[in-house]
């Protein structure tokens, strides 16, 4: 888990689980879930033993706005223009308007519980059992007071709910990039900062490896991504090469795209000192 200061708290500095971003629950559940999920995390904290209610008592006085109160507000789903500034998002997304995205996900949300055999929750405090059930979360009674704790790593929604092929398949690529940016990111470091940006290069995975300070299978499946984003093409002789297939120590040329790659691809720099 890590700290994240950020989050305001008098007398705790709340924690975040690591495996939360990839998992995908964030696309699932309903908005609550992030901060039910922060809660939770920082409540397994070693230091800590208590219930929800109290670790909410001791940061917030009771009322936290990002669950909308208490363990017993109702649950919501994030509109759209909560989240994008208004000259990002033109509303498309969402045509039904605000009352009726609402319902929609509420729609969607009862039929998978439902389909699943779980019961639909409405408040916070229900969707906190429903970690419980899911084991996205352990509770346990000791002497010393109620304890909390996370597994490592989370498990996911697609082993536990029947979810529609559209978001299994968005949350495939979520993870798919979550996966493969920061590997993409060390190797185009190399490629700008130490080539000079080349169009094209006759190198190696195990070149590239050591390069790049990662292994052959990590610089693969940079490949891969830039392969199949079209920002790249890798070539043996005259051919495509099969970039999931390329051995460590057969040379290939990687040809990249720099000026589809700079405009379509938003990507952070990974530092030297953070390789």
């Amino acid at each position: 888990m890590t700290e994240n200061p950020s989050v305001p708290g008098p007398r705790r500095d709340f924690a975040m689980h690591n495996g939360w971003w990839g998992s995908g629950w964030t696309h699932v559940l309903p908005r609550q879930a992030f901060p039910l999920t922060m809660l939770i995390s920082t409540a397994s904290q070693p230091d800590f033993t208590g219930s929800l209610d109290e670790l909410l008592e001791e940061a917030f006085d009771g009322h936290w706005d990002m669950l909308g109160g208490d363990l017993d507000a109702a649950l919501t789903f994030s509109w759209p223009d909560d989240e994008w500034p208004d000259d990002e998002w033109d509303g498309e997304d969402a045509p039904e308007g605000r009352e009726g995205f609402e319902a929609n996900h509420w729609k969607k949300f009862d039929a998978m519980l439902t389909e699943a055999g779980l019961p639909v929750p409405t408040t916070v405090r229900e969707l906190s059992e429903l970690y419980l059930t899911w084991g996205l979360a352990h509770r346990e009674e000791t002497p010393e007071g109620t304890r909390w704790s996370m597994p490592d790593p989370l498990p996911l929604p697609d082993d536990l709910l029947p979810l529609d092929a559209e978001l299994a398949e968005r949350l495939a690529g979520i993870r798919w990039t979550m996966r493969t940016d920061p590997l993409v990111n060390r190797l185009v470091k190399h490629l700008a900062d130490d080539l000079g940006e080349p169009r094209e290069v006759l190198t190696s995975l195990d070149r590239l490896a050591v390069a790049t300070g990662q292994d052959a299978d990590d610089v693969r499946l940079a490949l891969v991504a830039l392969v199949k984003s079209d920002d790249a093409r890798v070539w043996r002789g005259q051919e495509p090469a099969d970039t999931e297939g390329l051995e460590a120590h057969r040379r290939f040329r990687l040809v990249m795209d720099w000026e589809r790659f700079n405009e379509n691809r938003v990507h952070m720099v990974v530092k030297a000192d953070d390789a």
